[in-house]
């Protein structure tokens, strides 16, 4: 059994540094129907931090493929809009949102991948509002995890299913600080080592960055005014938080226009049940022109042809390789673990964080300056202990940011 102080101090942790729920608040949680004992914990927290109302929405990932398995061509072209409808006023007023837990990266695995791309698109259209308002910086939110059987076999094949769950609750107390005495104050320590990476890279204001590696020589292009950010998020109404417990990466927006090369994964992606691994995409001006995969091509093709916007990229992150996740040595199947083990890049919509004053532009503007929009944002993992990361300035002088997956800014930046 997971020890019962480290699950308190992860519980703690979600709901003071992640969502930073603020007293008074009301707190939505999303989970899947097996997670709802730790959830609970969860759910004490949240009322001993002042919420108050908690509000929980679970998931049962059979319902999820009973309507795979056995739903009319009509169900998955339908989406419910009651939730969203009652979401969205809330979240843009009073309250929080919070996910725990991880999809079963096999999920819909045996599932028909164009079943799959008809039902996604079909919930990201009619949830497009609920994105915008919490992307949009309305609401304080938090990802967090919550160790699962069917999670903990595929990070852990070899082992029984009781001993595989104990040990990934033991990696997440580890990554996410909570097996710390006082986990609070090594969370506010990291989320501050965290900010100088931050502050340098927007001290730099790059034009843009190169990527070099196996299989890998990409150029991409940063968004004119983009911004750095990365552990905390300071939103409308008033809250500070972190959206991903764990995290370590620092992150911005490319120009939608301007990223040319090739690039190859580094890790798999779990991507809504299914999992693509051996990823390689060459880009030109931006969009996608060719891509492949060593497995799961078919889902990732999928994606970028049923998408707006899919083809382009609205995230580019560095994260050392020495981050606490990538030391594991684990591949986790799930985007919040491994996008912070790796250096990645987003195909889909961009943050409105990561661009200054992107909220008093036009949308013509935004674009201008290399925004990207659509109904996604698909995270896949392109650092390792293997590639370099070079900034361009405007005017072509080149500076190290990492090497051999190491960040080299705190020595002085040599002008190669």
């Amino acid at each position: 059994m997971p020890d019962s102080v480290k699950l308190e101090n992860l519980a703690r942790l979600i709901v003071r540094c992640g969502v930073g729920l603020m007293p008074g608040q009301a707190l939505v949680v999303s989970a899947n129907l097996n997670d709802r004992e730790f959830v609970r914990l969860v759910v004490a927290e949240a009322y001993r931090a002042g919420a108050k109302a908690v509000s929980v929405l679970y998931e049962d990932e059979e319902n999820t493929r009973a309507k795979f398995l056995h739903g009319s061509d009509e169900s998955m072209d339908f989406a419910p809009r009651w939730l969203v409808d009652g979401l969205v006023p809330a979240y843009l007023t009073d309250t929080a949102s919070l996910r725990i837990g991880m999809t079963n990266p096999s999920l819909l695995a045996d599932i028909d991948p164009a079943k799959v791309a008809r039902a996604s698109k079909a919930a990201a259209a009619v949830s497009k509002p609920l994105s915008d308002a919490i992307m949009s910086g309305y609401a304080n939110w938090c990802v967090a995890p919550c160790a699962s059987e069917a999670w903990a076999k595929h990070v852990f094949p070899d082992l029984a299913p009781a001993e595989a769950v104990e040990r990934l609750w033991d990696v997440i107390f580890v990554t996410s600080r909570a097996d710390q005495p006082d986990p609070i104050a090594a969370w506010t320590a990291h989320v501050q080592r965290v900010k100088s990476s931050m502050q340098w890279l927007n001290e730099q204001k790059f034009a843009s960055l190169h990527f070099e590696g196996p299989g890998t020589d990409l150029v991409v292009g940063l968004a004119d005014g983009h911004v750095w950010c990365g552990v905390e998020s300071e939103t409308k109404n008033g809250a500070v938080c972190s959206p991903n417990i764990p995290t370590e990466e620092v992150f911005t927006m490319p120009h939608a226009d301007r990223v040319d090369g090739v690039v190859r994964s580094t890790k798999p992606l779990s991507l809504r049940g299914q999992v693509v691994d051996g990823i390689e995409v060459t880009f030109e001006r931006g969009a996608v022109t060719s891509l492949r995969a060593d497995k799961g091509e078919e889902v990732l093709r999928k994606l970028v042809e049923t998408y707006e916007g899919a083809r382009r990229l609205g995230e580019v992150a560095l994260v050392p390789h020495s981050s606490p996740i990538s030391q594991t040595g684990l591949l986790f199947y799930s985007t919040l673990f491994d996008e912070n083990a790796a250096c990645h890049i987003a195909l889909g919509r961009a943050y409105s964080e990561t661009m200054a004053d992107f909220d008093a532009l036009p949308r013509e503007e935004q674009r201008a300056r290399g925004a990207n929009d659509s109904l996604i944002h698909v995270d896949w993992m392109i650092g390792s202990g293997e590639v370099s990361v070079t900034g361009l300035s405007a005017t072509g002088e080149r500076v190290p940011v990492m090497s051999a997956g190491e960040w080299v800014f705190d020595r002085v930046p040599a002008i190669l």
